[in-house]
């Protein structure tokens, strides 16, 4: 331990993992994913698209790192964009473009300097399973580079624990 106070993140090959456990569980169970992402910009999609066999699960995400592209394309309504509703609605809006029976959104601010009014390192996740839709609020400490790591980690997570039926204890409700 180097007594840094960070948590320590998943490495690359531990994110690999989880998503090969991911494509086997998708498959297994005829899923389709998606993803829309804001602060991760586009690092989620990266490492799913490594997984086996991803050309028949993975339909693919969209980088919607400006307010109007979250407005214009995935429609989160004027406002914040870093709330649970542009979540929610962002993951509506990716399960339908893309068709995907499992999508999942992150919108999130990784500081030091924040655009909207919420703290560095509070991310938002949107996930629809099967047309229904569950967010989660976590506020992730570190510089904006493990902030970047934690949401992905994060993310990967949740859609592994939807693929397998099992829902997140902390999610906020469900719509």
């Amino acid at each position: 331990m180097n007594g840094d106070p960070r948590p320590e993140l998943a490495s690359d090959k531990d994110l690999d993992d989880m998503c090969r456990q991911l494509a086997a569980v998708v498959e297994e169970h005829g899923l389709s994913v998606a993803t829309a992402e804001s602060l991760t910009a586009g690092n989620i999609a990266a490492h799913l698209g490594k997984a086996p066999n991803a050309g028949s699960w993975f339909c693919g995400g969209i980088v919607a790192y400006t307010r109007a592209v979250k407005h214009s394309v995935l429609h989160v309504p004027d406002g914040p964009v870093v709330c649970e509703d542009a979540a929610r609605v962002m993951a509506h809006s990716t399960a339908t473009l893309f068709g995907a029976t499992l999508a999942l959104a992150v919108t999130g601010e990784a500081g030091p300097d924040t655009q909207e009014n919420v703290p560095p390192g509070t991310v938002w996740f949107g996930v629809v399973d099967h047309g229904t839709a569950e967010t989660e609020k976590q506020v992730f400490s570190g510089d904006p580079e493990a902030v970047l790591g934690a949401t992905v980690e994060h993310a990967i997570h949740l859609l592994l624990r939807h693929a397998s039926g099992r829902r997140t204890p902390s999610s906020t409700g469900v719509v």
